[in-house]
C-alpha cells in the first residue's frame, strides 16, 4: 500500500489535484480520505458559536482517530470513516466504510503539520497557488457548499484562514517531496507526479 498525503491551503485546488490523479491512475485501486473528515465533532458547543470555530488550526482535527485508521488500513484492515457536516459542524451518525487499496490518497490543509501522521506518508505533496486565487475559490465554495454570507467568508479569512495558513499550513511546504504550482491546472506536475506514484507501486509489486 503507497499512502500519498496532499495537503496545501485552503482553496489551493488540492480537491481537483486528487480527482485527476485518481482518474489517471484508473488502473488502480485508489481511497481517498480527507481530514475534513475527521474535524472534532462540536455538537457540544451551542449552534450560534460554532461559526466562530476555528478550523484551520491543527487543534480541530482529530489527528489520533486519523492515525488510527491510516494504520488499520496498512494492516489490511476497513476503517468506520465519520462524516462530518459543514452546516451543522457535527459528525453526523453514520459513517463510510474504507477498504484496504493500493493507494490510500490523503488531503487536507493540516495533514503535514501532525508528525506522527507526517511519518506515515510514502508521498508528501504540496498544492501551492496564489493567496488571491485562493481567496476566490474559498467565496465561492463557502457561499455554495456551506451556506455562508460573503461577509462571514471574508471576516472568517482575514480572522484565521489567513493568519493560520502563515502560522501552520504554508511552513509544512518544506516537507513535501513534490510542490505542485497553480493547483489542478497543472496538468504536468499532476502527470509527473502520477508517474511518481505508479513507479513506486511497481517497485513495491516487484519487491513483494
Amino acid at each position: 500500500m503507497l499512502v500519498v498525503g496532499i495537503a496545501g491551503g485552503t482553496g489551493s485546488g488540492k480537491t481537483t489535484v486528487v480527482k485527476k490523479i485518481v482518474e489517471n491512475l484508473s488502473g488502480r485501486s485508489v481511497s481517498v480520505i480527507p481530514q475534513d473528515s475527521y474535524y472534532r465533532d462540536n455538537s457540544h458547543i451551542p449552534p450560534g458559536k460554532r461559526q466562530e470555530i476555528n478550523f484551520d488550526h491543527p487543534d480541530s482535527v482529530e489527528f489520533s482517530l486519523l492515525v488510527e485508521h491510516i494504520k488499520k488500513l496498512k494492516m489490511g484492515q476497513s476503517i468506520e470513516q465519520p462524516v462530518y457536516s459543514y452546516l451543522t459542524c457535527t459528525r453526523l451518525p453514520e459513517t463510510v466504510t474504507v477498504e484496504p487499496q493500493q493507494v490510500i490518497i490523503l488531503e487536507g490543509i493540516l495533514i503535514l503539520t501532525h508528525p506522527p501522521l507526517r511519518d506515515m506518508i510514502d508521498i508528501k505533496v504540496y498544492v501551492d497557488a496564489d493567496a488571491d486565487d485562493r481567496l476566490g475559490r474559498v467565496i465561492h465554495r463557502d457561499l455554495e457548499e456551506r451556506g455562508r454570507q460573503v461577509g462571514q467568508v471574508l471576516e472568517r479569512y482575514e480572522k484565521t484562514v489567513k493568519p493560520m495558513h502563515l502560522q501552520f499550513i504554508e511552513p509544512t511546504k518544506r516537507y513535501a517531496d513534490i510542490i505542485v504550482p497553480q493547483g489542478g491546472e497543472n496538468k504536468v506536475a499532476i502527470d509527473i507526479l502520477t508517474s511518481i506514484i505508479e513507479k513506486n507501486l511497481d517497485q513495491s509489486e516487484n519487491s513483494a
